[in-house]
Parts: C-alpha cells; sequence; structure tokens
C-alpha cells in the first residue's frame, strides 16, 4: 500500500479500531508493564513524541502515569488523531499534548524530544532503506541521550518458528472476537503490505538510523519491541 491507500485504511478502521481489539489489551498492557520502568529515568517535565500514534492508547497510559510530561502526537490518519484528541480531552490530559496530522516528515523540527514511542507503524514500510530513514527522522528530533521505544511485528517468515507463530497468532485473534474477514485480511497483509522481517533485521535498521544497538526488550507472539538510545 501507497501512504494514501494506508491513511484512507486507518480512517476506514478508526471509529472500531478499540472496540475491536479490546479482548488482546493484554499484550499492550504488558508491553506498557515493562516499558515504564525503563522511560522512568526521564525529566519530571520530559518532551514525548508519539509518533503514529493511533487512537492515543501509549499516550493516554504514560500522562496517567507521569503527570509532568508532555507530548505531541503525530497521526497521517485525521479520523484516527481524532479519535486520540476526544481520549486526551476525556482524560484530561489535552493541555499538555499538541497534536499533528501528518506523517513524520511534515513534523515541525523545533526543541529536540526527550523520548519518543512508535509502535506497530515501521512494519507499514517495506522499503529497508526508506525504514532506516524513518527512523532517522526520529533520531533526529531526539536530544542525545533520548530514548525510542518502538515496538513491530517480527518474525523469519522462512523459519519453522513462523509456521508455529502464526497459526498461533491467527487462533489469538479469533478468540478475541476479531471477525474471520478481517483475519484473512491480515494474514494476507503480512505477505504483501507489512514487513514482517526477523527481529535481529529490524534492531539492525534501527541501530542505522542512528540509534546504538536497541534492546528488545518485550515478545508476545510476533509483536516485538525495543529500547533504543540516541548517542550522546
Amino acid at each position: 500500500m501507497d501512504t494514501d491507500q494506508i491513511v484512507a485504511l486507518f480512517d476506514q478502521q478508526a471509529a472500531g479500531y478499540d472496540s475491536q481489539w479490546a479482548k488482546t489489551a493484554a499484550i499492550r498492557d504488558c508491553l506498557y508493564l515493562l516499558l515504564e520502568p525503563l522511560l522512568a529515568g526521564l525529566p519530571q517535565d520530559a518532551r514525548v513524541l508519539c509518533v503514529g500514534v493511533g487512537t492515543g492508547q501509549e499516550m493516554a497510559h504514560l500522562a496517567r502515569r507521569f503527570p509532568g510530561w508532555s507530548f505531541t502526537a503525530a497521526e497521517p490518519s485525521g479520523a484516527m488523531l481524532a479519535a486520540c484528541r476526544a481520549r486526551a480531552e476525556a482524560g484530561g490530559f489535552a493541555q499538555r499534548c499538541r497534536f499533528h496530522e501528518g506523517f513524520l516528515a511534515s513534523l515541525p523540527s523545533d526543541d529536540p524530544f526527550d523520548a519518543a514511542t512508535c509502535f506497530l507503524v515501521s512494519q507499514f514500510i517495506l522499503d529497508p532503506v526508506q525504514r532506516t530513514a524513518f527512523f532517522r527522522g526520529i533520531a533526529t528530533r531526539l536530544r542525545p541521550g533520548g530514548l525510542l521505544a518502538s515496538s513491530d511485528l517480527a518474525s523469519d517468515v522462512n523459519s519453522a518458528a513462523y509456521e508455529v507463530l502464526l497459526p498461533a497468532w491467527t487462533r489469538m485473534m479469533a478468540a478475541a472476537d476479531v471477525p474471520a474477514e478481517a483475519i484473512e485480511r491480515i494474514r494476507t497483509a503480512y505477505s504483501t503490505d507489512v514487513a514482517v522481517v526477523p527481529p535481529a533485521d529490524i534492531a539492525s535498521l534501527i541501530a542505522a538510523g542512528g540509534f546504538a544497538a536497541p534492546t528488545q526488550f518485550f515478545q508476545a507472539g510476533l509483536i516485538h519491541a525495543w529500547i533504543s538510545r540516541k548517542p550522546g
């Protein structure tokens, strides 16, 4: 999919996105549980960039846990960003947020951020050179020593492990009441529109984008997450 198709897809999904994935929340909650201590050393008034923020779930979680932080929500889907803004207003932290509708490259450069989050975003960039450039775009917006917390679907699709994990992953989605037709679309997308590559390859792309060697801190099925630091 090109960028316009990606935006259109998420515009279409925005209204029901949270409800569709509600029964998989345990994965997200575990990720956040492990994420908190990794970010806890940031300044009390940290500025955090949330890239591809979607409906704003990670931003809302961090806003509750760290009441002095401020956030910039970057999201190309207008419908997703509207849902994110509504979540922030309902949660009482919208005054700590800036909302940017657009891709990362269109975000104006200003004072550097202390940290960034980027969950299940880079996987939609199929070209490795462009994916590296995406991570570099995040790095350039961080202060020296700034942190990136990122996650993506990852696996060696030609491995025996993937033959075990993919069927289990689809059964998990079925048990979480994701419709069968949606699961079939997702399976197809994994081979056409999502760059599912080995975890080591993603870590190498992050490092090539301007970060020290990433540390994987989480895996649940096909989802892997890393913490990375900008040198300096």
